[in-house]
């Protein structure tokens, strides 16, 4: 091969690193041919593993553009070593000057064939040459190009359509491409005093790492002494705050999110020499400064996830892996930037994450059998099983996986298992875990004992297990999805995230989920009273709330995940009734909390049966109770962007059935009956 020009990637700015496990990834994962998805995995995870070591963002080359034959269109890896570290300096030229910078935050990309995007890099050579062959290689003693953002020595960062630099002494033009604009939909209307005071405190709990904005603090308040894990950067928590930032035109804090913790996901983990499933996506991460080996006085940044081993009760984050894809599926629908998603890394985490959901064990049912405490109500509250955020959460995530996923045939087998367990999932959610005033009453005629494929308790559920607060309760109008299904057992209270996200994600049916928005209207003292929302409801009190939660005295009754009322269930609420509507639901609540909010100083949650006291044991200045409150604001300011953030009925899923029913002589079939719960 005739010699040719290198062009190196750096992702980050210099002077960190990141605390985790990280070795090369094999060309088998990234190249041609693919192997089937579990190879994927167990080869290119047994890399991922081979060493334990500290791993530096001090100027950390990806990989190389390797400009060669223009005739020839190849993509491939070779050798890519993901774990050295190299000196990353450009030379940029403005006008007749140059001078030295540093690069912030570079991003490769990966050409799709679904979305016909191209890649972010096009060069040109001498100004005339067109270079159309992609390598990607490493190991090349090169000096690298740093596009996309430049930063001046004083300070200053200059973008630029395109910059011009030089490599191996030939002056090279670079396309900037996605990344303009992004910025440019910031929303310019006056805003209120407290939305003002709302954007200087999420502003001020940004964290940075390297100099660059990589999430949100769970709380800053500034009397807490003790402030235990408030002071992370919580997968969970910060998603609302992501959400804030987008819609307001900033992108930059989102993507380095997304990024950090895709590469915190190969981290090894370990409680008491048990390693959990790859895939895992931590809980938190903090920032930590640490002192350099054998320089007195020198210090540098690192990052230190916390995958549960740290966390109070010792379980495994579960929704941290399904919010991550659920907020990069956003991030591409806002930004326009389909490339991060397409990358060859986040392709690779998005399996990573359905693996570890999809394998095959000795459940019966297409819902994720979780812990106790593995979502956002991460104490003991009973939700052991099968709970109903956990199942909401992961049929958005498969959702957004099939979006994003890039078909070929290394994940058409992947793809046809997300279809399988979406269409199993959505028909069991909507016939096993609704309820409505029609349903109560069947299960409370239920016979029991019964042995057959064509029971009609299915589950064993005893009548008696109905509550006696529920029969005088629920309305004639509306229903909801209860919180959890397992075999002689139904938990009939009504978990609020769940429900709302059941809505947002079009797991329930659209008569479903016009009841679910009925029942909260026709309850709104018992749902939102003095402050939205519930967390659940009712409250587990006396001899059960001893049994469920062990006598938890952070759980006590309407107290905390037991029935308190947290503020930021308000923007999953907004985009729920949005999606069906009813805007003015959701405009009463946000006007209800900016009544109290600011004067309370933004607590965490509230507690007593109305939400009237801040919680005994809140935090104050929780960052997701302000965010939630801004994105909030910004949905019904401008609706039609959550239409980007929702998911319509997908009719497809009822089209195919592969669980051949018909040749075990069962007389009902799943999508069957799933096609008759669509409200026309």
């Amino acid at each position: 091969m005739s010699s040719s020009n290198c062009i190196g990637i750096c992702t980050m700015r210099p002077c960190c690193r990141i605390l985790m496990g990280y070795g090369s990834r094999s060309s088998s994962v990234f190249g041609s041919p693919q192997p089937k998805l579990n190879d994927i995995v167990t080869h290119s995870l047994s890399k991922l593993q081979s060493r334990r070591q500290k791993r530096s963002c001090n100027s950390q080359i990806v990989g190389y553009i390797r400009i060669s034959d223009p005739n020839r269109r190849v993509f491939s890896v070779s050798d890519l070593n993901w774990g050295q570290t190299r000196v990353c300096k450009t030379t940029s030229r403005v006008g007749n000057s140059s001078s030295s910078r540093r690069g912030i935050l570079v991003i490769p990309n990966v050409a799709s064939d679904i979305r016909n995007h191209s890649t972010s890099v096009e060069t040109q050579v001498n100004g005339k040459t067109s270079f159309e062959s992609i390598y990607i290689q490493g190991r090349l003693n090169v000096k690298p190009l740093v596009i996309e953002k430049i930063e001046t020595d004083h300070g200053d960062v200059v973008r630029e359509e395109e910059s011009r630099v030089e490599v191996n002494g030939s002056n090279v033009n670079v396309n900037i491409g996605n990344s303009k604009g992004l910025n440019d939909t910031k929303d310019e209307r006056e805003l209120s005093d407290i939305e003002k005071e709302a954007w200087s405190l999420l502003r001020d709990s940004v964290v940075s790492y390297c100099g660059n904005p990589v999430g949100t603090l769970a709380a800053t308040d500034p009397a807490d002494k003790t402030p235990l894990n408030y002071d992370q950067v919580f997968i969970r928590d910060f998603v609302p705050s992501a959400l804030a930032f987008l819609l307001n035109g900033e992108a930059d804090i989102v993507k380095n999110f997304l990024l950090h913790t895709l590469q915190l996901q190969s981290w090894e983990k370990t409680v008491d020499c048990h390693s959990p499933g790859q895939g895992l996506m931590p809980a938190s991460f903090k920032v930590k400064t640490v002192p350099l080996d054998g320089m007195n006085g020198a210090f540098e940044e690192v990052l230190d996830p916390d995958f549960g081993e740290s966390a109070i009760g010792r379980v495994a984050p579960v929704d941290s892996g399904l919010w991550w894809i659920i907020l990069l599926r956003a991030y591409g629908k806002i930004t326009g930037d389909y490339a991060l998603q397409e990358r060859v890394d986040f392709q690779t985490g998005i399996r990573l994450v359905l693996n570890l959901c999809l394998k095959n064990g000795f459940d019966m049912f297409p819902t994720l059998l979780v812990t106790d405490g593995s979502c956002m109500i991460d104490r003991r509250m009973g939700i052991h099983g099968h709970p109903l955020e956990i199942q909401a959460l992961f049929y958005s995530a498969l959702r957004c996986s099939r979006e994003m996923l890039i078909v070929n045939d290394s994940t058409k087998d992947l793809v046809a298992a997300i279809n399988n367990r979406l269409s199993a999932l959505s028909f069991h959610m909507r016939e096993y875990y609704w309820v409505d005033m029609k349903k109560i009453n069947e299960i409370y005629r239920y016979k029991t004992e019964e042995y057959s494929t064509d029971a009609v308790n299915k589950f064993n559920i005893y009548p008696d297990q109905i509550p006696s607060w529920l029969v005088d309760w629920i309305p004639e109008e509306g229903g909801y999805l209860i919180g959890n299904l397992q075999p002689a057992h139904m938990d009939f209270r009504f978990f609020t995230l769940g429900n709302l996200w059941s809505i947002v994600s079009s797991l329930g049916t659209h008569k479903q989920n016009e009841g679910i928005l009925n029942l909260i209207e026709a309850k709104w003292d018992d749902f939102v009273a003095q402050m939205p929302l519930k967390i659940c409801y009712p409250a587990l009190e006396y001899e059960e709330w001893r049994i469920i939660t062990g006598g938890d005295p952070k759980n006590t009754p309407w107290s905390y995940h037991n029935g308190g009322s947290w503020p930021t269930l308000l923007w999953q609420f907004t985009l729920a009734c949005i999606k069906m509507g009813r805007t003015e639901l959701a405009q009463k609540a946000v006007d209800l909390a900016e009544k109290r909010l600011s004067a309370d100083h933004w607590p965490e949650y509230y507690d007593t049966k109305s939400g009237r006291f801040i919680g005994k044991q809140s935090r104050l200045f929780q960052t997701w109770t302000i965010a939630g409150y801004l994105t909030s604001k910004m949905l019904l300011e401008n609706p039609e962007k959550a239409s980007l953030l929702l998911w319509e009925e997908d009719y497809e899923l009822l089209e195919t059935c592969v669980c051949a029913l018909t040749k075990t002589g069962r007389k009902k079939c799943s999508r069957l009956a799933a096609k008759s719960q669509i409200a026309v």
